[in-house]
């Protein structure tokens, strides 16, 4: 069961981040003063994949505290950090973000970490 939380947890933080980007850089840069704090409550409502986003991670939350119910907490965290992998990999894919040698080399370090844990 721990393996099975941990993979939801990471596929849905992953796709949480994944959506909230693209659309927030669809939207453009928004300003932080009151007026837009307004504006970007209104953008959330109004933008159907920022919506999945936050239920999303939602998801990846609940998933997270049913983790560390069964797990120790030493290996939940770290462990979540598989979240970072998917997501450079489908930044990537799917994005077409440019990742660079060493964002590529600090994402295979930390799966060497994840590989760690696992053992």
């Amino acid at each position: 069961m721990t393996w099975i939380l941990l993979s939801v947890m990471v596929v849905a933080t992953a796709l949480s981040d994944l959506l909230q980007s693209y659309e927030m850089k669809r939207a453009g840069a928004q300003s932080v003063g009151a007026r837009g704090v307004g504006r970007l409550l209104r953008m959330i409502v109004e933008r159907r994949y920022l919506l999945l986003s936050i239920a999303c991670l939602a998801f990846s939350f609940f998933a997270f505290m049913a983790l560390v119910q069964s797990a120790p907490l030493s290996f939940a965290v770290p462990a979540s950090a598989a979240s970072f992998i998917l997501e450079t990999a489908l930044a990537k894919i799917l994005l077409k973000e440019q990742i660079g040698r060493r964002r590529a080399a600090g994402t295979l370090l930390v799966l060497c970490g994840v590989v760690l844990l696992g053992r």
